[in-house]
């Protein structure tokens, strides 16, 4: 078994785990036990759990950062990123549901994911034609991480096999941060989903409240 394979398989046990147990009570020793993995090499490759949810972020920032032939404005290519980004969530939801239920109580791991998350979302925000530089571009930055914690909360109650509710809360988020920021051209304004009514500003809550 290479080290991918390696990694995704103990990635999975481990959320599958979390999803079951909580975050809290899941251990790497306990994940690889269920795999029927290594413990010397899960020891080696990830002698913390925080590291399998900084392979999760990696693993969900290749799914975004894909090159496709999205065309229209730039808020069109950053909903297009993000939603490839919640797609691999999604295929470990309760997993990282369970995640997002200890953050509250855990600062050092909200530090972490919040350092995690604002890394991955600088990168979205390039790849999608946002500058990032200078105050302007930290403003930028932070409107886009205000969008995505709204949307990831929404997420985590949308329990529908389309996320249309998440979709439509993006999409949402992505316009009112939008009127605070300039995210750059926008070629044509994009049509939200019909019938959503999701009405929270993601401005009103900037801190981080980071991802998986």
């Amino acid at each position: 078994m290479d080290n991918d394979l390696f990694d995704a398989t103990l990635l999975r046990s481990t959320l599958e785990r979390a999803g079951s147990h909580g975050w809290r009570r899941t251990t790497v020793v306990d994940a690889a036990r269920d795999a029927g993995l290594s413990l010397e090499t899960a020891r080696k490759r990830f002698a913390c759990k925080t590291k399998l949810l900084f392979t999760l972020g990696r693993l969900a920032d290749e799914s975004a950062l894909v090159e496709d032939e999205t065309q229209g404005s730039v808020r069109d290519r950053l909903f297009d990123m993000l939603m490839r980004r919640l797609d691999v969530f999604q295929q470990y939801r309760e997993g990282v549901r369970s995640v997002l239920r200890a953050l509250p109580t855990d600062p050092v791991l909200t530090v972490l994911l919040g350092g995690a998350t604002l890394e991955s979302m600088k990168w979205i925000a390039t790849a999608a034609g946002v500058d990032t530089t200078g105050l302007a571009g930290a403003l930028r930055l932070q409107a886009l991480v205000g969008a995505w914690t709204l949307t990831l909360r929404t997420w985590d109650r949308d329990d529908s096999a389309d996320m249309g509710l998440t979709m439509a809360a993006l999409e949402e988020a992505l316009k009112r941060a939008g009127r605070f920021v300039s995210f750059g051209p926008e070629a044509s304004e994009p049509t939200a989903p019909a019938g959503h009514g999701h009405d929270t500003d993601p401005l009103v809550d900037l801190p981080l409240e980071p991802s998986a």
